[in-house]
Parts: structure tokens; sequence; C-alpha cells
């Protein structure tokens, strides 16, 4: 496995607010987790990324134990709902700043990052500063910054929850042919039950700080507690009411 939580909590003052975090996961796959607000899931994420310590516990990467590494050693990229690019970087040095960090030369830096650009599709977007970027071209630009260093893990923290419900569906399109692309290994957060179905390779619930992770879709889709089954409900009675009404004009 590549990676492994063990038996992690973490709690604030009295509060238990991740309880016994037990999961793994191979690499170049994503594992969605879906829950409702509240429920643990962005502690669980920053003490995965090193962001907070927790209490008890091991969380191995890549067959090193890295639970009290500091996070700037971890090679994981935590990606929040908010873009965070630089107000003062057009969209090319955005995504090459992590690169020029790292002080790779000038010429691998203009091909890599041209090569990203190309892969987001944002050419024409590559000398705009973030204001002029429509929120979903400043997310790719955020993804394409996030990518390009090549981490060892992808933490997404609800990132497409700020966005229209189109430009959410092109983002989500874009996340799995890059994650194909770019061999990406990741946590995917999300709060929305069609996301979590169609972004992961394993699907995870969260509830009151406890992580159920299910051995596939099936599994997910049959469990009452995740609530699958009365969306499949409502939707169907919804359809049935619909057509009965469009019968009677």
């Amino acid at each position: 496995m590549f990676l492994e939580v063990e038996r992690v909590f973490k709690s604030f003052q009295k509060e238990k607010v991740v309880k016994d975090l037990n999961f793994s996961l191979d690499p170049q796959h994503t594992l969605s987790i879906l829950g409702k607000s509240g429920c643990g899931k962005t502690t669980m994420l920053k003490t995965i990324s090193g962001l907070v310590k927790p209490d008890s516990g091991r969380i191995m990467l890549n067959g090193e134990d890295i639970t009290m590494q500091k996070p700037e050693k971890r090679n994981i990229v935590y990606l929040y709902q908010e873009d965070l690019l630089f107000p003062h970087l057009n969209a090319f040095e955005n995504i090459a700043f992590g690169l020029r960090l790292k002080k790779i030369s000038e010429s691998e830096i203009k091909i890599r990052v041209n090569n990203m650009i190309h892969s987001l599709e944002l050419e024409k977007q590559a000398l705009k500063m973030p204001n002029q970027l429509s929120g979903g071209q400043r997310q790719r630009v955020s993804f394409g910054r996030a990518i390009i260093t090549n981490p060892s893990l992808l933490l997404l923290d609800e990132p497409f929850g700020s966005l229209d419900s189109g430009t959410r569906q092109r983002m989500q399109v874009l996340f799995k042919k890059l994650s194909a692309e770019f061999k990406i290994t990741s946590l995917f957060v999300t709060h929305d039950l069609k996301e979590a179905v169609l972004m992961g390779d394993q699907i995870g619930y969260m509830r009151e700080g406890m992580l159920k992770v299910y051995k596939n879709k099936t599994d997910f889709v049959n469990d009452p507690e995740t609530g699958v089954q009365n969306e499949i409900e409502f939707w169907d009675n919804l359809k049935i009411r619909t057509g009965t009404e469009m019968s009677g004009l």
C-alpha cells in the first residue's frame, strides 16, 4: 500500500474530532470521502498533511513513517476550496512557482509549465493575472501549480465547492484526466454524493469523526448510512410524479 493510516486519533480540548482512523490507499488511486460539514474530514486531511499533529496513531507514506514529520518534508500538497493564487503573478508564474523554489533551470521550467498549461487547456490564459480569470480557470491554475511539483500525495478539500454546477462538472472531468495523465494518488473530500461516486476509485463515508472505507461502490450504494438509497428513491418518485403531471396535461 502507498498510504497507510493506522489508528489515528485527534481531539481538540475534550472534543474527539477524528476517531480511530484506519485505511490504506494504493498508488495512482483516488479515495473520495463523503461526509457532512463538521464530521472531521478537514481535520483528517490536515493530520495527514502534517498541519495538525495526531494524538496517537501512525501515518505511513510509500513505506516511510511520516507521523511526526514536518509538513514541508512530506511531499504532500493540500488543495483548499479557495484557489489561493498569488495575485501579483500571472497564470504561468503561479504554476511555475514551486519549480522556481526547487531551483530548476529556466529552460526546464518553460517546457514543463507550457506542457502543464496545455494539459489544463489554458493556452490563451497563460499571461493573465488571477483577477482576469474565471473561477474555473483559477482552479485549473491551482491544480497545475500543485501537480507540476510531482507530489507523492494530493489532498483535496472540497476543491469544487465554490463553483457553479456547469464549471464543477468540467473540473471533475479535468481532474479525472489529470489523475491518469500525471499518475496522481489523492484523497478527495466532498459533501456531494454524486461527486464522491464520480471521483473515487474507492469511496469512504465519514460520520462523527469515524471513517468507513468500502470494498467497492456497490457496498457503498447499499449501505443505508450513506443516504444513496434515499437519493435514488427521491429521484424515482420525482420522475413518477412528474410523469403523472405531464400525462394529465
